[in-house]
């Protein structure tokens, strides 16, 4: 039986199941953070723009007692609200490590290679035109892809472009994103209060002593992991985004029960529910809710608890967080000024580092390492497939602008910055699109 074949209410025809379609739908994260940025742009150069920045400008705090913390909306979005895309962005890489494309060291190669490239030669580049100063501290923005923006451009070709092209693509961007944690954690990280990175350092063990011991409540982990981890690291000076990391790392990956346990007792359950007998009214009778009640509560056993926290926080982090932050921080004020003698060196850094480097880095490598024979391409990516997969790798945007904001402290030279990001990954996402759609109709 399938949906249509189902008695729908109203709401679940015209509301409910279309925002669940375009939520599931692999291009409406992509495209809804783009909108987010376009708008923010429209308003940092509007008649509006004094009350935009105000509004980002406001400070309030957080803490009780002589421990309280204040800071500034903005601040908060990209150490409280960031923290949780983060978070997210943990899960995902254990999954991948421990039962994923990266759990098979052989098939990751290749990928890995490529992001490790689309990383060195970006930082490169940027230096290049960045030789001294505070504006050689920015070589980390142009390292880091977007993968919400490379995989709904990606996607918006549908079935056209061969499976192992977006499984390498989104491999890259996974290793993109290991490799920008580690930049973050050990290059753009402030003085150090060892004491409370100490006190995050024990909460950390106290997730990971839960996990061998076998909690498997979500909620616990939650409040250990905000409260205790992320606040610590926080008040510490080392960036919390790295707590959200590594409290992702804690979370179990086992399930409760098996698959196979799961099959008979669920199996069961359905052959009591089948037997029991009915009232006849549209409310069931005891006996079947608890049978259903058993059946759900069984159901969420057989969830790992990895995959059950990823799943239901993508939503909130695809829709909701990252298009804050895009709010937030694409907001560039562009004026005349700033063309008048050109593009700054770090905006011309960031434009080259993004697009010239990341296509040197994935095609580059990959290249090199396949025909050394060191690593097998798969026969359904050609080297056009390559060039296209270097282009999507390019979209910096959601990381580049994070990575902006910590390494600059001169509003002048995010600016910059923020600028060559949004040059950048305009040309990358179109000229991208453009490239894979050829290669793929080559096929």
């Amino acid at each position: 039986m399938n949906r249509n074949e189902i008695k729908r209410a109203p709401v679940d025809k015209w509301v409910i199941e279309p925002i669940k379609d375009f939520i599931n739908n692999s291009t409406t994260s992509g495209i809804v953070l783009f909108s987010a940025a376009v708008i923010a742009l429209i308003l940092a150069n509007s008649p509006l723009k004094d009350a935009y920045h105000d509004f980002w400008a406001t400070s309030f705090s957080i803490g009780f007692g002589d421990h309280v913390l204040t800071k500034s909306l903005h601040h908060w979005i990209n150490d409280g609200l960031m923290a949780v895309f983060f978070f997210v962005v943990g899960l995902e890489l254990k999954r991948e490590i421990v039962g994923g494309e990266l759990s098979n060291p052989k098939n990751a190669l290749l990928p890995i290679v490529a992001a490790v490239g689309g990383m060195v030669f970006p930082a490169l580049i940027f230096l290049l035109f960045n030789t001294t100063g505070q504006a050689s501290q920015g070589w980390g923005i142009p390292m880091a892809t977007d993968i919400a923006f490379a995989l709904g451009v990606l996607f918006l070709l549908g079935d056209r472009v061969p499976i192992q092209v977006k499984i390498f693509l989104t491999v890259l961007a996974i290793a993109d994103d290991l490799g920008a944690v580690l930049i973050i954690a050990f290059f753009y990280t402030s003085q150090i209060d060892f004491d409370s990175l100490l006190v995050g350092v024990l909460f950390i063990g106290v997730l990971v002593f839960a996990n061998f011991i076998g909690v498997r409540n979500t909620l616990f982990y939650g409040i250990v992991g905000i409260c205790g981890v992320w606040l610590a690291f926080l008040m510490s000076g080392v960036h919390a985004t790295i707590a959200a990391v590594l409290a992702a790392f804690t979370i179990p990956t086992n399930a409760k029960i098996n698959e196979k346990q799961f099959n008979v007792h669920l199996n069961y359950l359905l052959e009591e529910f089948k037997i029991a007998k009915p009232n006849e009214n549209p409310t069931v009778t005891t006996e079947q809710l608890y049978i259903l009640e058993e059946i759900r509560d069984y159901s969420k056993k057989a969830l790992t608890p990895l995959q059950r926290l990823e799943h239901s926080m993508h939503p909130l982090v695809s829709f909701i967080i990252m298009p804050i932050f895009a709010l937030c921080n694409a907001g560039v004020e562009i004026n005349g000024a700033m063309f008048s003698n050109g593009l700054s060196n770090v905006t011309l850094g960031v434009i080259f580092g993004l697009i010239g480097g990341k296509l040197i880095g994935v095609v580059g490598g990959t290249y090199l390492f396949h025909k050394m024979k060191w690593a097998t391409l798969p026969e359904e990516i050609t080297v056009k497939h390559l060039f296209g997969i270097g282009l999507l790798a390019s979209i910096g945007f959601t990381m580049s602008l994070f990575i902006s904001e910590l390494a600059f402290k001169d509003p002048t030279l995010i600016n910059q910055a923020k600028v060559g990001v949004l040059i950048a990954s305009v040309i990358a996402s179109i000229v991208g699109f453009i490239v894979m759609k050829k290669a793929s109709s080559a096929q």
